[in-house]
């Protein structure tokens, strides 16, 4: 079995995307769809933008968009006869999965992400929060902590679940800062703070997804050609409307997601995408699996061969 991935916020950087871009016809096309469908020039946001201005929640997105379903494109331009059997994205990256996979269409997906990172952006200053990274910690033992801290109209709860080891917490600063202090008590290894605007995945986007939701029910999508693992059910899906706005709210499930892929003998991982964070933790949950990434010309004749193409 073999899947691709594509990443989220935090693989951004500046200079993303430019070489594959530059090499691929199929990719640059993508490009100029997802800058037609906004009015903005992509390459511009993505190549000649300042790292602290990419790493803005609107900006950040739409440019992980861009680049992941531009990878993917490019590969399959590089190696027709190769279709992977699955595909998920990490939060945002979900949005590129789904194009990818052939649910939407680039320019819905572009609108749609652009929206979604200004509705999170928003959310973070309506009702501020923020995230955390809390290393070596047993997932029960974390629940049963945020559980605790979340008293008195406080929230945090388990936003990312990324591998053995690897969870991100997301909800109102006091709370994630009491947990920050005492986690280490519980068996936490380290714990880091996040530079994000808001508690996202977490129940303080609740208007939030209400608003995505609204926009979700104007776009237009169809049955995809790869099936696509949603981030809150660790299971392939049909009804994404529905399942886009709760992943707003809802913790992403990237290990169950991986290791359901391996217990189908999943074989090798692609990640399309600026970054290797996913390749990072495929060698956490899955390390007998294969990993490959599609970043710049180089790295896609490399997965090209690894595929068994002609590179």
């Amino acid at each position: 079995m073999q899947v691709a991935v594509f990443p989220g916020q935090g693989s951004q950087a500046p200079g993303m995307g430019q070489d594959l871009v530059e090499a691929s016809p199929a990719a640059s096309a993508v490009f100029d769809e997802v800058g037609e469908a906004l009015g903005l020039d992509i390459r511009k946001l993505c190549w000649d933008t300042d790292a602290e201005t990419l790493r803005q929640t609107q900006n950040a997105q739409v440019a992980l968009f861009a680049t992941g379903v531009a990878a993917f494109r490019a590969l399959q331009e590089a190696h027709k006869d190769w279709t992977p059997q699955a595909m998920a994205g990490h939060s945002v990256g979900e949005y590129a999965a789904l194009v990818s996979g052939g649910w939407m269409s680039v320019a819905t997906g572009a609108k749609l992400v652009r929206r979604r990172g200004e509705i999170m952006a928003a959310s973070g200053k309506d009702r501020p929060g923020t995230m955390a990274a809390v290393l070596g910690m047993e997932r029960a033992a974390l629940e049963a902590l945020c559980e605790e801290l979340s008293q008195g109209g406080q929230i945090v709860v388990i936003a990312n679940d990324n591998s053995p080891g690897q969870l991100v917490v997301s909800g109102d600063v006091n709370a994630v800062q009491a947990l920050s202090a005492t986690a280490g008590e519980r068996g936490a290894k380290r714990v880091l703070p996040l530079n994000v605007s808001g508690a996202f995945h977490s129940p303080l986007m609740k208007e939030g997804a209400a608003a995505l939701a609204e926009a979700l029910g104007g776009a237009e999508f169809q049955e995809g050609t790869v099936p696509v693992v949603s981030n809150v059910t660790a299971q392939p899906e049909t009804d994404w409307p529905a399942r886009l706005a709760e992943q707003m709210v809802r913790p992403v499930r990237w290990t169950e997601t991986v290791q359901g892929w391996a217990a189908q003998g999943l074989n090798m991982q692609v990640e399309c995408g600026h970054g290797e964070v996913l390749g990072g933790l495929l060698r956490r949950i899955a390390p007998e699996v294969a990993g490959a990434r599609v970043v710049d010309s180089a790295t896609l004749q490399e997965t090209v061969k690894k595929l068994g193409g002609a590179a």
